[in-house]
């Protein structure tokens, strides 16, 4: 069976602009269906880091939100903590570096909320029926919310291939631990050079896997990879062992996405923005010139398909030369294999549809 994937381009009118075809999207998948009055309804997005430029545009965002609150919805944009120690790195960081990237209320007309906490903690535990994993670590208000509308950006990532909506479901909606759960499967560990001795980590280690040897060090034995240390240190010199395979992330990635919509069968929403196709990751602090020119903008229920249909649009769209993109460029070549060569990206979609979370078959429905 084909899930049906709406799509429209990028060309506007004086009677239809681009954000007017966002609302029309919303409707044709069906946005009535899914959200519904009164529904506490978190629109995950990706807030942007500083100096990038790439992720989606407050003022689509605001008209997400407005016909959600049409329809009765409280809604508000979420994101997470990130793993690694930077500008979003707790909540303050975080919602102030949203706000710069102009996600104010004033501007989109909802809170922001961070989804696992002040420092990227607050989450439960989700059991999943996963090749890999028995169960996920997902942002409680994920959890708690009713209903979801996913915001994504789709572009190249150095680690997947791509991001899109499973990348903004699996990645951006699990804790800090669940983050080190997708890129690790080893403690991290301290430089020695940075270290200051200061005990900070010390401090803020709840399983006593840290000791002071002149400097600060971490147990392997004892750690349990909740990598609460690496948010508090600093100096950053508690560092990250990036030892997980690609195919083994993306695996993982994509049974967190399926834990992130526990509880929300028929609740959730994918909006795919093929726009801006940038090389790498929205984490950046900078973001490279797009790969293919702009396509469109995808909606639909189901994550797997409308990542499945934004691949496919990208590698049917020409390249664009003096960018990041090697090989690939006549249409129909593999742009993702263009600027990263070694990552086999339909592997997050091989396994996301093995285990229920969509399928890769779809119905191309054009505007």
């Amino acid at each position: 069976m084909s899930g049906k994937v709406y799509f429209a381009d990028t060309r506007t009118s004086s009677e239809e602009n681009l954000h007017d075809k966002v609302l029309r999207l919303m409707e044709a998948a069906g946005i009535e269906n899914v959200i519904h009055s009164g529904d506490l309804t978190a629109v995950k997005t990706h807030f942007g880091e500083k100096g990038g430029h790439a992720y989606v545009r407050p003022t689509f965002l605001r008209r997400v939100i407005d016909r959600l609150r049409r329809g009765g919805a409280l809604p508000f944009i979420t994101d997470s903590c990130t793993l690694y120690p930077g500008e979003r790195k707790e909540a303050v960081s975080a919602l102030r570096c949203g706000i710069e990237n102009g996600l104010a209320f004033a501007v989109v007309g909802a809170p922001l909320i961070l989804c696992d906490g002040l420092r990227g903690h607050s989450a439960r535990r989700v059991p999943i029926d996963g090749g890999i994993l028995a169960s996920v670590d997902i942002g409680e208000v994920i959890l708690e919310a009713d209903s979801m509308v996913v915001v994504s950006h789709f572009k190249g990532h150095e680690l997947t291939g791509f991001g899109g909506a499973i990348k903004n479901l699996g990645m951006g909606c699990s804790s800090r631990q669940g983050k080190m759960e997708q890129h690790s499967s080893i403690a991290p560990r301290v430089s020695e050079e940075a270290c200051t001795a200061c005990r900070v980590c010390l401090k803020a280690c709840a399983h006593d896997a840290i000791v002071m040897k002149g400097k600060a060090f971490i147990v392997p034995g004892k750690c349990v990879g909740c990598a609460r240390c690496i948010g508090v240190c600093p100096e950053r010199a508690i560092r990250i062992q990036w030892n997980e395979s690609a195919d083994m992330a993306m695996k993982k990635m994509a049974e967190y996405a399926l834990g992130a919509l526990h509880g929300k069968k028929g609740k959730a929403l994918f909006i795919n923005f093929i726009v801006q196709v940038s090389p790498d990751c929205d984490c950046y602090p900078h973001s490279d010139a797009p790969i293919v020119p702009d396509i469109g903008i995808l909606a639909g229920t189901d994550p797997v398909a409308l990542d499945q249909a934004s691949a496919d649009l990208v590698n049917q769209s020409a390249g664009l030369p003096n960018t990041a993109l090697k090989s690939g460029h006549e249409p129909g070549g593999d742009k993702f294999r263009g600027v990263h060569p070694a990552i086999d990206w339909e592997t997050t979609l091989e396994h996301g549809e093995k285990i229920g979370l969509g399928g890769r078959k779809y119905e191309l429905v054009r505007f």
